[in-house]
């Protein structure tokens, strides 16, 4: 490194015919730096032959040399190497050419008799440290269109409910662990069946990769797909432990789900059914906050044969219900030492029994970062089921 901060080159490559000229360039950069390496070629052709460019910093290009023309010359060179860092050497009638140089991906141009030692060997450290400043920016627009895109596919893989024309309305929220990501293996969804019972999961692929994330989409879009196909309350759970013995990339992969069916009644406001398969129990936050203790059976895709028996609970005028993944209760809680677990997360919403259910989601989640002390580590998958007023 110079005292200025550039990066002092080590190696030049000097495409040059005229044997003055060469030893000229040579002179005046030996003065000032007699440690750089100057290799000299005769013509573009010597120039894009072998390793020459990719093992020189700099190129000074000389665009008048036999066998090219204008900036040919350049164009050979930048299309040999697109990294290499050039600046052309005109003649004092070719000085437009120079401008024109630049414009077409040299870093820039002099003019042969108007540079000294001093102004020759500045001239390549800032060619070289343009083209580093340049392919920098272009690797950096390059990750951040990659991660725009990724971003895209994620996000169009976030569920919309599906409840229109139903007397249930979802509120949610969703936080993937994984740093820079839009998705993690937990997921959820709720869709309005052709029998007019609105279905909801809320699941948890254990682990925490890309793979587990695109495992976690897939589980989601195939129960989405099997509630739309009419397939009975009773299967869905057992056709979805299909799907995840069919797709996982290893056998030891399960997954935690809660599964809530709201049935319409007629002459009442419903009931839910509910099933766990190794999965956090929902809690019901309205009309009275209370815990609901369905069986817990075990998670997907342990047991071949596994049964998830229901608990069906009557729904009153007003209700509402909460489901979500360990993450949100598996941060620090109260007690020194201890997460927040199931009891903390229903102490906090005692606490916030006033809160909109808009807000509550996010506000759960805040509160349990506080308790955490930072951000929490794990993915985070809320739903909330309420009775709509305006279906």
């Amino acid at each position: 490194m110079t005292r200025s901060g550039i990066t002092s080159p080590h190696r030049v490559l000097l495409v040059e015919d005229d044997p003055g000229d060469v030893f000229l360039v040579r002179e005046l950069l030996a003065e000032v730096d007699p440690a750089l390496q100057v290799v000299a070629v005769a013509s573009v052709a010597e120039a894009v032959s072998g390793d020459l460019l990719r093992s020189s910093d700099c190129v000074l290009l000389d665009l008048n040399v036999p066998g090219s023309q204008g900036l040919d010359g350049l164009r050979r060179v930048l299309h040999a190497h697109s990294g290499a860092a050039v600046c052309v050497l005109t003649g004092l009638d070719d000085e437009h050419l120079g401008v024109a140089a630049v414009a077409a991906g040299a870093q820039d141009y002099l003019v042969k008799g108007k540079v000294d030692g001093q102004v020759l060997i500045r001239a390549v450290r800032y060619a070289v440290e343009r083209r580093r400043a340049e392919s920098s920016l272009l690797r950096l627009r390059e990750e951040q269109l990659a991660a725009a895109e990724s971003a895209r596919l994620e996000r169009g893989l976030l569920p919309s409910p599906l409840l229109a024309g139903s007397s249930v309305r979802a509120r949610s929220f969703y936080r993937a662990g994984r740093t820079r990501s839009l998705i993690g293996g937990d997921f959820f969804d709720a869709v309005l069946g052709p029998t007019g019972t609105v279905h909801a999961i809320v699941g948890d692929v254990c682990g925490h990769g890309p793979d587990e994330a695109a495992l976690g989409a897939m589980l989601r879009v195939s129960w989405r797909a099997l509630v739309l196909a009419g397939v009975a309350e009773s299967q869905l759970l057992p056709k979805l432990q299909q799907v995840l013995v069919s797709e996982r990339h290893d056998p030891a992969l399960f997954t935690t789900v809660c599964a809530i069916a709201i049935r319409p009644v007629d002459g009442e406001r419903g009931q839910a059914v509910v099933r766990l398969a190794g999965h956090p129990p929902p809690v019901l936050l309205r009309p009275e906050l209370r815990r609901l203790t369905p069986p817990v059976g075990v998670p997907l895709g342990v047991l071949p044969d596994a049964l998830w028996d229901p608990l069906t609970v009557p729904l009153e005028a007003g209700w509402s219900v909460l489901s979500y993944t360990d993450g949100l209760i598996e941060g620090r809680g109260p007690e020194p030492g201890e997460p927040l677990w199931e009891e903390g997360l229903y102490d906090m919403l005692a606490r916030e029994r006033e809160t909109d259910l808009e807000l509550l989601p996010a506000r759960l989640v805040e509160r349990a970062q506080e308790l955490n002390g930072g951000p929490l580590a794990d993915d985070v998958a809320i739903l909330i089921l309420s009775e709509d007023g305006n279906p």
